[in-house]
């Protein structure tokens, strides 16, 4: 027989030194805890290049010292001759006061693992700023969840009841909510797909036209060409077909000046006087090089392209405005006549 158990069991008869010595031993056990955390655990995290080990070592800390102290606790409970109705309550409050503990540690530890994932978006694109907010409230209701299962456990409530009345209250709250609801997963699936960032130009399918100035989990802000501020639910971007004109290899973007010619113009003059009209315009990109293309014979003229890239799709307006200016003036002074519809009326007299 073991000389401690032999000498501890020799306390059987005297209930509060038997106590005592569980009690003693669980603080001097907690101490240690504490001390070893202190000198080894956390001397070893702090050579890490990341901090979130740091912040899961002091997380752990005190609750498993806090465990220890309150399973001595539970032991001398057990051992004890106590009434029924105090047995059940010290029994109830000592297992609520651990779930209470483990939740605030695994609150801290679980934001502390998203912070550090929000950190990494090249590896993980869901967890990210912007998208924390969303993460740290599931979490919350995972624990704060957790922690109502283990305390009716500990009074010994039936969940039964309660599970029932919570799914009617969820499926309440889920029709209640699934506007908000969309839009925020919306906002997650956007974020993570990454369809735009800030500072694009972008064009939805119901050619709503503006640069994207924010980004949030239940909408997107766009600032239009008229400087006004239009906030778009998440849910109706993610139905919507986005048009990105930002994106690609660079920001450039190609605009078109349709023109026609009459039938019988000069079609090489014609081209001459579409490239001369590009040149030395703002914001009109050297590289690639303006060009002009004979599209087809339409029905009152030739039909002619003029195809420009400018540095900025924000820069469109105003290029297509000085673009059309030249356009016309350049085919008035080469006296090339642009068709236009005419319509004859014949005027039969009657006898």
């Amino acid at each position: 027989m073991d000389p401690f158990e032999g000498w501890f069991g020799s306390l059987q008869g005297t209930p509060l030194l038997r106590a005592a010595v569980l009690l003693s031993m669980a603080l001097v056990a907690a101490a240690l805890v504490r001390l070893l955390f202190a000198k080894v655990f956390l001397t070893l995290t702090r050579r890490t290049a990341t901090e979130v080990d740091d912040r899961i070592a002091l997380a752990l800390r005190g609750p498993i010292a806090f465990t220890i102290i309150l399973s001595a606790v539970w032991a001398v409970i057990a051992e004890a001759t106590l009434s029924t109705t105090l047995d059940y309550v010290l029994r109830g409050v000592l297992v609520s006061t651990i779930a209470v503990v483990w939740a605030v540690a695994a609150l801290r530890v679980g934001s502390a693992i998203l912070d550090e994932i929000s950190l990494r978006v090249d590896r993980l694109p869901w967890v990210q700023p912007k998208t924390m907010p969303l993460f740290e409230m599931l979490l919350k209701v995972a624990v704060v969840g957790g922690l109502l299962y283990f305390v009716c456990v500990a009074w010994r409530i039936p969940l039964t009841s309660w599970l029932a009345s919570a799914g009617i209250v969820g499926i309440a709250v889920g029709f209640a909510a699934k506007d908000t609801l969309a839009n925020l997963f919306s906002g997650v699936f956007i974020i993570a797909d990454a369809p735009y960032k800030v500072g694009d130009f972008i064009v939805l399918d119901n050619d709503l036209r503006g640069i994207v100035s924010d980004i949030g989990i239940r909408s997107t802000r766009l600032l239009t060409r008229d400087d006004i501020e239009v906030t778009v639910p998440n849910a109706v971007i993610g139905a919507s077909r986005i048009v990105n004109e930002t994106g690609g290899p660079h920001d450039k973007m190609r605009v078109r000046v349709k023109v026609a010619a009459a039938y019988g113009s000069d079609i090489d003059r014609v081209e001459q006087v579409l490239l001369a009209s590009a040149d030395g315009v703002e914001h009109v990109s050297p590289e690639p090089a303006p060009r002009v293309r004979f599209r087809e014979f339409g029905d009152s003229g030739l039909a002619f392209e003029l195809l420009t890239w400018i540095d900025e799709p924000v820069y469109r307006g105003r290029v297509l405005h000085e673009l059309n200016r030249r356009v016309y003036k350049g085919f008035a002074a080469a006296c090339i006549e642009i068709p236009y519809s005419k319509v004859d009326v014949y005027l039969k007299e009657q006898e």
